[in-house]
């Protein structure tokens, strides 16, 4: 299948997290017709859906390139909102419209598409792989990461691997990921005692601490970031208490923050901050605290070599832009590869992403097909 028409087809199947609808099918069969061996990893675990995964691989031997990427997409919002069906891929004005169009099912297509373009024209010497989760976009917990695990327990290595998530904020050719930040999400839950707002000598206004610490916190300087990450940052995205009524002084009040951490810290450091802060504000008091920490992701960076130079100068050559090479935006599943190999990320426009009416550059997915073509050329020259 074309390029273009591939990634229709792949945006055709409404597959939100963790759905498959299909999709999964789909491309192993445009794999199996290729001559891959195609292996589906069914997954399960506590509070979480069952998702289907898929690694394909076709050769043997080093070197080893992977391709990574998901199928599964974010809900559509409001259909109404959209000018043409988010799941019936739709062409205008140069531009091609759907859900999962820039994130990431066409950087899926012109993988397919420049791998099979590859095999006919050379002989394979090594191994090409496609490890495809449908669960990117949702918790994360049985995609990428397990069939990692499962894969290596049966004896296969990957050297080098290439994410196709949108990479470029408004240009093909703009940006490529060498690494991202950590990830960590703090909730603290105050408690302190319920009372008439008229008698505070009765009552113990949990807000109160909970936001010292939170100003706390918001104005420290993290770091200044370094030469290859920007710097740590800290976003509250949730202040909540137990009770609504404008003259009751609340039992608990509840505020949750994410902050993205380079590599001047750990999830240890960035704990122990908090602990510390928290400490301060409530020591020699009534209240009562709660702290729960979720850390989702460290942060890596890839050296750079032979692998990232590859990736530039194949995206330099075909865009004509000068790239750089950058670790800003949020998570990714290059995170779960970064243990077991080298990882870049390189895919096309992420303005649109998860957004209504969400498109693409119909030839920019033309493009970043020889840009992987290149890459793959490069890499196995």
């Amino acid at each position: 299948m074309e390029v273009v028409e591939l990634t229709k087809s792949l945006i055709s199947c409404p597959s939100v997290t963790p759905n498959n609808e299909g999709v999964l099918d789909l491309l192993q069969k445009e794999l199996t017709d290729m001559g891959f061996t195609c292996n589906r990893y069914l997954f399960s675990d506590t509070d979480t859906p069952d998702v289907d995964n898929l690694f394909a691989k076709i050769g043997s031997g080093a070197p080893h390139l992977c391709f990574g990427g998901h199928t599964d997409v974010v809900p559509v919002g409001d259909e109404n909102a959209w000018n043409s069906n988010p799941f019936e891929a739709t062409e205008k004005n140069g531009k091609l419209y759907g859900r999962g169009a820039s994130d990431m099912k066409s950087a899926i297509a012109a993988f397919v598409s420049a791998v099979r373009e590859y095999l006919e024209n050379n002989e394979m010497k090594g191994t090409i792989s496609l490890l495809i989760t449908n669960d990117e976009e949702g918790p994360a917990i049985n995609g990428t990461r397990k069939v990692l695990e499962e894969i290596y327990k049966n004896g296969e290595k990957i050297d080098s691997c290439l994410v196709g998530e949108p990479t470029c904020p408004s240009n093909l050719g703009e940006m490529i990921k060498i690494g991202r930040r950590g990830s960590i999400t703090t909730t603290i839950k105050v408690s302190g005692k319920q009372g008439h707002v008229a008698y505070p000598e009765w009552t113990l206004n949990p807000i109160n601490p909970l936001t010292s610490i939170l100003n706390t916190l918001c104005n420290l300087e993290l770091d200044k970031g370094t030469e290859d990450f920007p710097p740590s940052n800290m976003e509250i995205v949730k202040i909540e208490s137990s009770e609504g009524a404008t003259n009751i002084v609340p039992q608990t009040s509840t505020g949750i923050f994410n902050i993205r951490y380079n590599i001047n810290h750990t999830k240890e450091s960035l704990q122990s901050m908090i602990n510390e802060v928290v400490s301060k504000n409530i020591n020699n008091s009534d209240y009562k605290v709660d702290i729960t920490f979720n850390n989702s992701a460290e942060p890596f960076l890839t050296e750079k070599g032979k692998f990232t130079e590859i990736v530039k100068s194949s995206v330099d050559e075909i865009t004509g832009m000068n790239s750089s090479l950058t670790t800003t935006g949020g998570t990714s599943d290059a995170r779960f590869f970064k243990d077991y190999c080298e990882v870049a990320e390189f895919g096309l426009i992420g303005e649109t992403a998860h957004q209504i009416d969400e498109n693409v550059n119909t030839e920019d997915i033309t493009k970043l097909k020889e840009i992987y073509s290149l890459i793959i050329t490069k890499y196995f020259q």
